[in-house]
């Protein structure tokens, strides 16, 4: 049995040399390896869509033990097999619940599963060496460059039924930068445009654009550091060159997502009586080293109580841009402009 986690590269590969196991973690930085991690648990342990019936996800920041242990111990009226319940955003959970989870990794419920969806999973805590021992871990850090580059030509050819060359999927990678989701995007338009030939770096230098990424990352930027008139500026460039509100929302997401996870980490350890340093907690949202100064100025001004409302602003973004309002897309987006660059 394993002693260590799985990176999820290895684990998504080949996940049934990796079945599922009463309880599972799945950690990272990398939301979009979080969720196909997730997606290859649900599909080993349920199976079809009448699995369904038998999968339960519940708010790791509201989500009471008693709730869940019972979730695990009750048989589906529909469905059939064991259950799955997963516990998102499982930090605060776990930090309320160690106890009661490493109790329960000794001597798991035979009815169901547990998924614990963590940003950061420390490697010398009782837990995780009880889970790594008995469970399953899967570790979605964002992978090195070079298996990087491996990655998305076997995801290309796997998910996207097409060919990406080796050389392509490093121009990819040097536009984009290390962003699953965006780069698994960009691979599906480019497979589209190929038409059934091979991705060639020709290609990418056609149709993704560079200077529209660079644009998205200068407007948050600008945001994160109060200038709100060019932010805006750098939003209309990129509204109308074309780029689609959503993508945008995608793109700048990631990074948020690792300030919203950043202010949890401090706020959870000031809680227990403890002091973390901001660029320690940084790190283990996954903000990447070379930008860990400039982040922890841009998180400082940002301040934690509006560093503490990302999450629910970015969701909110997300559902209004997918239907949920009736507000016009760009005001949506300046609107999330307008709250990141206000005066602490």
């Amino acid at each position: 049995m394993a002693t260590k986690a799985l990176h999820a590269l290895e684990y998504l590969d080949r996940p049934e040399k990796n079945p599922p196991r009463p309880v599972c973690v799945v950690y990272g930085d990398e939301p979009f390896l979080r969720r196909q991690a997730i997606l290859k648990l649900r599909e080993a342990v349920l199976g079809g869509e009448e699995g369904d019936f038998s999968f339960s996800a519940v708010d790791g920041d509201k989500a009471e033990w008693r709730d869940v242990l019972e979730n695990l111990s009750t048989v589906a009226m529909f469905g059939g097999g064991q259950r799955l319940v997963l516990v998102e955003e499982a930090d605060d959970f776990v930090t309320r619940y160690r106890g009661e989870l490493e109790g329960y990794v000794a001597k798991p419920s035979r009815t169901g599963v547990l998924a614990l969806e963590l940003a950061s999973f420390p490697s010398n805590t009782r837990l995780y060496k009880s889970v790594a021992a008995e469970g399953l871990v899967i570790d979605c850090s964002t992978p090195a460059p070079a298996k990087l580059t491996k990655w998305l030509v076997d995801w290309a050819k796997k998910f996207h039924r097409t060919n990406l060359a080796p050389a392509a999927a490093n121009e990819l990678v040097e536009i984009i930068g290390p962003e699953l989701g965006l780069l698994d995007q960009e691979i599906a338009k480019l497979a589209l445009a190929a038409g059934g030939e091979s991705i060639e770096p020709r290609m990418v230098k056609q149709y993704v654009g560079g200077w529209r990424a660079k644009t998205t990352w200068e407007m948050l930027d600008l945001a994160l550091d109060g200038k709100v008139r060019e932010a805006m500026l750098q939003l209309d460039r990129l509204l109308s060159s074309g780029e689609q509100p959503i993508g945008i929302l995608a793109q700048i997401s990631a990074s948020l997502r690792r300030f919203a996870a950043a202010t949890r980490l401090m706020l959870l350890a000031e809680a227990a009586g403890r002091r973390t340093a901001l660029p320690d907690a940084l790190q283990r949202a996954g903000m990447k080293p070379f930008v860990l100064q400039k982040s922890a100025i841009q998180l400082r001004r940002l301040g934690r109580g509006r560093g503490a409302k990302l999450y629910e602003w970015l969701l909110e973004a997300d559902l209004d841009l997918k239907g949920d309002s009736a507000m016009p897309p760009r005001l949506i987006l300046e609107r999330l402009i307008v709250r990141l660059a206000a005066p602490a």
